[in-house]
């Protein structure tokens, strides 16, 4: 079943352990010519075509990003893919090149599957979801593959792993292109923040897109020093562009970037905001529900006493 997998990655599989654990801003590889040729050019090849009804975003708008999920259920490529990544020699790979026990395959891909961004897409740097929303697994590993035989450093789109985009003076970051048959894999944790800067393809290559394939991989138990209450992805939207600066003369690009932040920092405020009524709302009802509980058991035990109950055998 390996078969799939570049045999020189195979050959230097028990070395990689100790690369992934000691890299930075947090444990990751990077490994190019991931799968063999013929299955790489067979995953871009099989593709599925960009569809406008699988690219509505966290938020709830729809965007230039489609994401398909049902990946057995694209063609024989992708079946293929998906058998490969369940298996339990894949899995032992995957254990043996990031030291991490027992992970489980996702066959829900939930946030993964095919990802296709189109020119103006960009990813703000976040954390992921810690648990699987079903079955509340502990998420460990994320593993993206590219499938872009055109790229170039410019154009934006070049995944970026950061130390912490909170700070941005202090911030640390390691970018990579999104080229053919690169696989990215990196420990999903509280500090594993990741994004990318807008795509912005020049005139002559419009055509193209960003595509790629997401994995996640998860375990039932993690350290408890890394475990923390459940959360939803986190996003850290991206500062005001370094060279709008005072007495700098904004152009029409600039402006129209500037309204795009601000645009998209009011709808994450809004969505966080609603999100905070519906919990509160939901605490509220929690709380009523336990004052009646208790309210209950007092007059229980009042009545106990009253009726002699607590003296009967």
């Amino acid at each position: 079943m390996l078969d799939l997998i570049n045999n020189d990655i195979r050959l230097q599989s028990f070395n990689l352990g100790e690369k992934f654990q000691s890299a930075s801003p947090f444990p990751h590889l990077v490994l190019d010519n991931f799968f063999n040729d013929a299955f790489a050019q067979k995953l871009l090849e099989h593709f599925p075509v960009f569809d406008r009804t699988n690219a509505m975003n966290e938020l709830g708008l729809a965007g230039g990003k489609a994401v398909n999920t049902k990946i057995s259920g694209l063609n024989q490529t992708y079946k293929e893919l998906d058998e490969f990544l369940q298996s339990d020699e894949f899995l032992m790979f995957m254990t043996i090149i990031t030291g991490i026990p027992e992970l489980l395959y996702d066959p829900e891909y939930i946030g993964g599957g095919t990802h296709e961004n189109l020119e103006g897409q960009d990813l703000d740097p976040h954390v992921d979801f810690n648990y699987h929303p079903g079955k509340k697994w502990h998420r460990r590993l994320n593993m993206l593959i590219y499938l872009n035989h055109e790229w170039n450093e410019s154009w934006g789109g070049n995944i970026e792993l950061h130390s912490d985009p909170w700070n941005r003076d202090q911030n640390e970051f390691r970018s990579f292109m999104p080229v053919m048959n690169r696989c990215v894999i990196f420990e999903t944790s509280e500090k594993s923040w990741h994004g990318f800067k807008k795509i912005q393809f020049p005139e002559n290559k419009k055509n193209l897109s960003r595509k790629s394939i997401a994995v996640y991989f998860y375990t039932q138990n993690r350290p408890v020093s890394e475990i923390r209450p459940e959360h939803s992805t986190f996003y850290v939207p991206r500062p005001i562009p370094d060279h709008v600066r005072a007495g700098y003369i904004l152009n029409e690009n600039d402006v129209q970037e500037l309204k795009d932040l601000l645009t998209r920092r009011d709808a994450w405020i809004k969505f966080l905001y609603e999100r905070e009524v519906r919990f509160s709302s939901e605490s509220g009802i929690l709380q009523e529900k336990l004052s009646h509980a208790l309210k209950r058991g007092k007059l229980y035990q009042i009545w106990r006493r009253l009726t002699g109950a607590n003296n009967k055998k």
